[in-house]
């Protein structure tokens, strides 16, 4: 299911030498992996999970 998903990569990850990046899948609900780790464990949230998380920021 999450392979076959668009993914963008975070806005922070400017392809330095760190790597260290995420990436989210926004649909009906919202998926978040690890770039480096695209076939690992994904966390998933609600839509309005993923709004109130957002608006926290």
């Amino acid at each position: 299911m999450a392979a076959e998903r668009n993914w963008r990569k975070s806005s922070y990850s400017n392809g330095g030498s760190a790597q260290s990046c995420v990436e989210v899948s926004l649909a009906k609900d919202a998926l978040v992996r690890d770039t480096k780790n695209a076939s690992g464990a994904v966390l998933a949230f609600s839509a309005s999970a993923w709004r109130a998380l957002i608006n926290s920021l």
